[in-house]
Order: structure tokens, then sequence, then C-alpha cells
């Protein structure tokens, strides 16, 4: 472990020399410090996300030890960055530019003073709330931050009435709504996905699986009965009898022991534990591929496909059906092993899916809250004026993704711990269907531009699926709750001091 741990820091020192080499040619020579300070901020920002979002975006699947620690850091590292990169442009301008309206003749030195303390509020926040294994949003944090600090800019330079106007209460409302419906939504689509497994596969593959059980109970017995009953008899009783079982005499009729063994064979030949997964598990596999291939084709890959509307859906029409056919494959392929572990492997399998949809998802909202501000810094530094719209340098997203990572890798544990145990019983069964809820929600939320909160989400699933089962944890949802109700106001708190501080020090 510690060994593993040395890696990580060196690629992270790397990563982090490499970007601070590569802003010294981006931004101009008098701006470097700044520079410098927005990238500590940001980059300890995605670092947080990581210790936080990302590892209770991966609790249920750790939980269920459907993959490693190690396992979801490569799934983390490949799909959270994917969807930052083609699913999270919306988001990240939301953010950036769409909670506080600046007044026109406004110093852009001071709008970097305002992303800097949200920056580093959220990020200590998130930091405090990580170490004690609560998952928190971040998308809550940042927004919390950059409307504190706002406020405070606003109550230094203008009047009450003009600082209030700055921010866009509607969409704070907008967002403070979704922020409910989130969780609720979770936790619905979550429990409806749960609940058709349940009854079409889980309840009747244990009602057969103790059909069988009591046939070869009752064959067992027969067995026992009959030859305890045997002894009783004569000798030449008992060996007229054992010659009928142990002979196979054309001319001669089966003895009763052995038509009733046959008979009990039958029966049990008959049960086929196996016919709901044949029935069903194809159908989850192939509606579940198509779900993931509609989100990553008409979200994720949009700005960037050429194919039309009935080549997407031929696509997906074509994913499903291969989804089908394989898994259809693999129930025959597995059915020689015990009943639950095939169920179990077979979702485990399903599940690597689901987290890798969920980290796209993830991806395309939450990394947006340590990029967005940051690249609205650099827009600044870089050309000096406040635009509405400004490039994200891809030697960013590469810095923030690694340090999202390797925030994962040192800090995640407590949070996984939360997510993956404490809030409910997490199996396969249940992890794939919070995850792949969770998963739809969020993506939906992406397309209109909401930046909710995947936390919010996925706990909702997972205490949906709790409620299902009659295993949920509220106990532990009171120090969660209270966590996600003051997010925002301290960051905000936090965001405002720590501008005022920026501002006295550097003098704007």
């Amino acid at each position: 472990m510690q060994k593993d741990n040395l890696i990580a820091f060196i690629i992270f020192t790397i990563s982090v020399i490499a970007f601070i080499i590569w802003g010294f040619g981006y931004i101009s020579q008098h701006q470097l410090i700044l520079f410098i300070l927005a990238s500590i901020f940001g980059i300890f920002m995605a670092f947080n996300i990581g210790g936080n979002d990302v590892a209770n975006s991966f609790g249920t699947s750790v939980g269920a030890k459907t993959v490693t620690i190690k396992q979801a850091l490569i799934i983390a590292a490949v799909f959270e960055l994917s969807g930052a990169i083609f699913a999270g442009a919306e988001v990240t301008k939301t953010i950036r530019s769409g909670i506080v309206i600046f007044p026109e003749q406004f110093d852009p030195m001071l709008f970097v003073a305002i992303m800097l303390a949200a920056l580093l509020s959220s990020g200590v926040w998130i930091f405090i709330a990580t170490k004690k294994g609560l998952p928190v949003s971040t998308t809550h944090s940042i927004i919390g931050g950059i409307v504190g600090a706002s406020i405070m800019m606003g109550l230094l330079k203008f009047d009450g009435s003009q600082t209030l106007s700055m921010v866009k209460w509607s969409e704070i409302v907008r967002i403070a709504v979704s922020w409910v419906i989130s969780p609720l939504l979770g936790g619905l689509v979550a429990y409806i996905i749960y609940s058709y497994i349940d009854k079409k596969i889980l309840k009747p593959s244990e009602k057969l699986g103790e059909e069988l059980k009591n046939l070869k109970k009752e064959r067992k017995k027969f067995k026992e009965n009959y030859f305890l009953n045997l002894k009783t008899k004569s000798i030449e009783e008992q060996i007229k009898e054992l010659s009928a079982i142990a002979l196979e005499d054309e001319g001669q009729e089966n003895s009763f022991y052995k038509n009733q063994i046959k008979e009990f064979k039958e029966k049990e030949k008959n049960i086929d534990i196996y016919s709901v997964l044949k029935t069903h598990m194809p159908i989850i596999a192939c509606i579940g591929a198509a779900i993931i291939a509609a989100m990553f084709l008409f979200k994720g890959l949009n700005n960037v496909s050429t194919l039309d509307i009935l080549q997407n859906f031929w696509i997906i029409g074509i994913v499903g059906t291969i989804s089908y056919v394989v898994t259809f494959a693999i129930v025959k392929i597995v059915k020689k092993t015990e009943l639950n572990k095939t169920t179990d492997r077979l979702f485990a399998w399903f599940q690597i899916f689901t987290a890798s949809s969920f980290a796209f998802s993830h991806g395309a909202n939450d990394i947006a809250n340590a990029i967005g501000p940051f690249a609205a810094i650099l827009d600044v530094l870089k050309n000096g004026t406040i635009n509405a719209n400004s490039p994200v340098p891809f030697a960013a997203l590469a810095m923030f993704g690694v340090a999202l990572v390797i925030g994962l890798w040192f800090l995640g544990k407590e949070v996984i711990t939360t997510v993956g145990s404490k809030l409910a019983s997490i199996r396969p069964t249940t992890g794939f269907s919070a995850e792949l809820g969770a998963s739809i929600v969020i993506l939906l939320a992406t397309q209109f531009g909401i930046p909710v909160s995947s936390t919010h989400i996925l706990i909702g699933a997972v205490l949906g699926i709790g409620v299902y089962n009659k295993n949920a944890n509220w106990m532990m949802m009171k120090p969660i709750g209270l966590a996600w109700i003051i997010t925002l106001p301290a960051a905000g708190i936090m965001a405002a001091l720590v501008f005022l501080g920026f501002k006295l020090s550097l003098g704007l």
C-alpha cells in the first residue's frame, strides 16, 4: 500500500510541475503569482471533489465488492474525465456565469478574487466533511462560495439593493428545488428498478430454489425411511428388494424404490431454477445497455458526433440486441453454478457498466465545480476581461482529472465506507439499481444544464432501495442531512471572509 501511495504521489507531483510549467507559457509574466494561487486552489478543490464526490459515486460499487479501490481509480480516470470533456459544458457555463450577474463596468481582478475565494472556501469545507466521512455536495459548496464572496464584494462596493440584484435568485431557487427533487427522483427511479429485479428475478428464483431444495429433502427422507423399513423385513425379502434395485431385468418391472426415485428426479428436472434468469436478465441487460448508449450518444457525444437521430437509434438498437444475446448466452453457460452466486456475478458485471456510466455522468456535472471557476480566472488573467464564455484548456482538464483521481485515492475511503455500508446493505443487485437510477437522473439533468447534486441523487437512490428492503439506516442520515443543510451557508460565509482578506491584501 505504501508503494502505491508513493507512486500516486509521484504522478501527482509530476503533473503539478508540468501544469505550472505550461502555465508559464500560457499566462503573461506579471500574472504568474495569481496563476499559481489559482492553480493551488483549483487543484485543491478538484482533489477534494475526488475524495468526496467521486468516492460516494463509487461507494456502491466498492461496497458491493464489485470493484476494488484500484479498479475504481481506473474507471474514474477514464470516465470522469470523459464526462467533463464531452458533457460538462452546459453546467460549467451555468456555474461560472449563470449564478451572479456583475455590472458592466466591473474590475476583472475583483472577479478573480471572488473565484479564488470560492475555490478555497469550497475546498476547505469539502475537506472537513470528507475527513468526517460525510458525503456532501460540491455543487452546493461552490455555488455557496461564489454567492457569498459576491455578496461581500457588493456590500463593500455598492449599496444593498444593487448587491442583492447581482445574484440571480431565480436560478438559486431553481437549483435549490432541484436539490430537493434530486434525492427523491434518485430514490424513486432506483426503487422502481430494484423492485422489478426483486419481483421478477430474486423472489421467483428463491421460490424455485426452495421448491427444488424441498424435493431433494423429500427424496433423501424417502431413501432413509425406505431402508429403515427394509431392515425390519426378513433376510429373504431384503435380498429380493435389493436385487430388484441393483439389477436391470428387462422382463421385470422396476421396484417401488426405483419408481419413486425416478419420479422425484423427474420433478426436480422439471424445476428450472434458471428460467427466470434466462427470461428477465437479458431484458435488464438490453434496457440498461440501451439507456447507457442513449445517454452517451444524445448527450455525451452530442457535440462531436456527426450521426443523425436515426443512426443513433440504430446504434442503440444494436447495443441493446448484442447485450440481450450475450447475457442470454452467459446465463446458459454459467447455469451449472450455484444460483445465488450466478445472479450476483451477473449483476456485478452489469454494475461495472453502470459504474462507468455513473462516472461519466458525475464527470459531466461535478468536475465542472473546480474547472468552471478556474477557467474563468484563467481567462481573465490571459485576456484582462470577463467573458461570458471562455475555453477550458486541455492541460487544465488533464491536471484537474489527475487531482480528482488522486483525491479519491488518498481521501476517499471514509466516504466510500459511509455510502457502501452504513446507509443500507449493498449487494451487486442493489448497487446496480442505485447506480443505473442515479445515472438516468443525473444525465437528464445535465441535458437541461441544471447543476444537480450527484451526491443527493445517489444517496437518495441507496436509501430508496433501503426503504424497499426495510434496512435503510436513517440514523446515519442525521449527520449527513445536517451537512447538506449547512454546506451552502458555510461555504458562503468562509468565501466572504476569504474575499475580504484578498481585497485587503491585494488592495482592490
